[in-house]
């Protein structure tokens, strides 16, 4: 009878799990390498690998002249994850998402450490986030959930300082909402977020739709890359729909420079322009009411986010809204995954929104 052999991460999985359910106690020793390599028909310097690396998960500890020691404890402790959510003092889905982990933790599963670098200011969330970061580390959590930080100067390098020391910390980190490194690359940190492409198609067809036959998309400098994927969505609904839409058509600046503003070309009645967000939308819309141009009569409007406020401006804002629930429990599933097993591969979770249709997107 032939002997089947069992790969490398087989073996590792199964005795993993029996450690952590008890199987081999703490402080007994797991069978000898060349035991095990009989029992699954591998090569000893197989199971040397999967050793060697459950004691690098300070799962056993090997002792020369004793064996593979398990020194992993189950525990009923409670996990501990820190919160680094900067954008919870500028956008309502951060603050809805922070009220999501809360909520989740008062489940028993684990516990929630905010220190609160949640201000209005992006300067004052900048200086705090080094803090936070420093703070939980300090206090050895069992992960981190991070919604890098935007709108300011030299967000790429804050973002980038922070993952760094948090995994030199050996802490597992879950990112919300957006990556720290620009599409098309990719961190090898777990995201979670909105399908940004996704969503720049749908909003550029809901305006192609409604007769728009220019298209522009409007955002702020300093803005997190999740725009550029929206962006990319919106160049290829509209390069598919026959529309012309390049550089001239993307404007990256303040939506209160009137001279710029002015600048937009707008065809009465056939162009619309997707902001990146809400808040850009709104400021926009009161400057091209300041120089005499009307949403729903020269021109459709939309952003992303779907803010409490956005019904109630001038003109009611059609908006994308973001599943930030959903987005939450997605993240704690994540978080528990990897840390329970720092070395599982990266994992990209992209979620569908739905499109809040207001006055802004129909022409009157």
């Amino acid at each position: 009878m032939i002997q089947l052999k069992t790969n490398y991460k087989t073996i590792y999985n199964s005795l993993k799990e029996e450690i952590i359910n008890n199987v081999y106690p703490a402080g007994s020793l797991l069978p000898t390498e060349l035991q095990l390599a009989a029992r699954y028909g591998v090569s000893r310097p197989t199971i040397s690998k999967v050793y060697n690396q459950l004691q690098d998960e300070e799962f056993i500890k090997k002792k020369k002249g004793l064996g593979s020691v398990i020194t992993y404890k189950s525990s009923d402790r409670k996990l501990i994850f820190g919160l680094l959510l900067p954008g919870s003092g500028e956008s309502e889905i951060f603050s809805i998402i922070n009220d999501q982990l809360l909520k989740q933790s008062e489940s028993g599963r684990f516990n929630c450490l905010w220190d609160g670098a949640t201000a209005s200011s992006a300067d004052i969330r900048r200086s705090l986030i080094n803090t936070c970061c420093e703070s939980y580390i300090e206090k050895k959590v069992d992960g981190v959930f991070f919604a890098p930080l935007e709108r300011v100067a030299d967000s790429q390098k804050i973002n980038l300082h922070i993952c760094n020391e948090i995994q030199k910390a050996n802490i597992p980190i879950i990112l919300i909402d957006r990556d720290i490194v620009n599409f098309p690359e990719r961190s090898e940190f777990d995201l979670v977020c909105l399908d940004n492409f996704h969503a720049g198609t749908m909003m550029a067809k809901l305006l192609i739709d409604a007769g728009c036959e220019v298209i522009h998309f409007f955002y702020r400098p300093d803005s997190a890359y999740s725009v550029n994927l929206r962006l990319a969505g919106i160049r290829e609904m509209a390069l598919n729909s026959h529309i012309r839409f390049d550089e001239q058509n993307v404007y990256c600046a303040d939506p209160t420079n009137l001279d710029l503003v002015r600048r937009i070309r707008i065809v009465p009645g056939k162009t619309g322009i997707i902001c990146a967000n809400d808040s850009t939308a709104a400021v926009l819309m009161s400057s091209l009411d300041t120089i005499g141009l009307e949403v729903s009569s020269d021109l459709l409007m939309c952003g992303f986010d779907n803010m409490k406020y956005s019904g109630h401006l001038k003109h009611s804002l059609t908006s994308f809204r973001q599943p930030c629930e959903e987005i939450t429990d997605i993240s704690i599933d994540l978080m528990f995954r990897r840390v329970k097993n720092k070395t599982s591969p990266t994992v990209t979770t992209n979620l569908y929104g739905e499109i809040i249709k207001r006055e802004s997107s129909t022409f009157v």
